[in-house]
């Protein structure tokens, strides 16, 4: 049973466990909008040797060296996520054009940069995917000591897997906050400006289940991280 219920883990982690992501996709933008990609290039350009500086600082064995990228289709709504090249591990920061349209100034799109770097100093793909497995593993175990069907077990283990995952992402995003800045901070730029992107995102609420927290929690994180780290 415990070899049985270790395959079902592993499997259920490469279901729910996706790249964290900053922005949940927002209504379509007027067509007018003019998108800056120099702005981001810019503002990429001053980010990515602080990131990687406060990388190669924090985390020895890690390949800090950041590639990022824009996402031109329309489609993909506004969004940031980190993830890596799947041959070097390389980190990749990916922006998607809505996002770039969607943000007011370059504090804005240095917090976010700066968030996803910190996603990835934080090494938090790796722990939400170790979170999930913990949550698929205790779940599927509860239903097997319940004398539940093999079905049954393996829903279990599913929805054991999206909470651990869940109440992971919510507290890396925090982190993520905090990191990003100071990785702002130290490029120059103003946090407490960037943070203000939350004003634009849906706010989550308090859901249990929530990729995210509450915009105004993450909000107090932001101003009291530059607080003690930007002056």
């Amino acid at each position: 049973m415990r070899a049985l219920l270790v395959l079902i883990a592993a499997l259920t982690v490469s279901a729910c466990v996706a790249p964290t992501q900053v922005a949940a996709p927002a209504p379509a933008l007027p067509p007018d909008v003019p998108v800056s990609v120099a702005l981001a290039i810019d503002v990429a350009n001053r980010i990515e040797p602080v990131a990687e500086a406060v990388c190669r600082a924090q985390s020895r064995n890690l390949n800090c060296d950041f590639a990022m990228f824009v996402d031109r289709d329309p489609r993909t709504g506004v969004n940031a996520f980190q993830t890596f090249e799947p041959e070097t591990g390389r980190p990749i920061i990916i922006l998607t054009v809505g996002l770039i349209r969607a943000v007011r100034n370059a504090d804005e799109l240095a917090f976010v940069i700066g968030h996803e770097a910190a996603h990835h100093i934080a090494q938090h793909i790796d722990a939400q995917q170790a979170a999930a497995q913990a949550g698929a593993q205790i779940f599927g175990s509860s239903a097997i000591e319940r004398g539940l069907s093999r079905a049954q077990v393996i829903e279990a283990a599913n929805f054991g897997a999206l909470v651990g995952a869940r109440q992971f992402s919510q507290a890396a995003e925090l982190e993520a906050d905090a990191l990003g800045t100071l990785i702002g901070c130290r490029a120059g730029f103003d946090a407490e400006i960037g943070a203000r992107f939350f004003s634009q995102l849906p706010d989550p609420q308090a859901r249990i289940l929530g990729t995210h927290p509450p915009n105004a929690e993450r909000i107090r994180v932001v101003q009291e991280t530059a607080a003690q780290v930007c002056r």
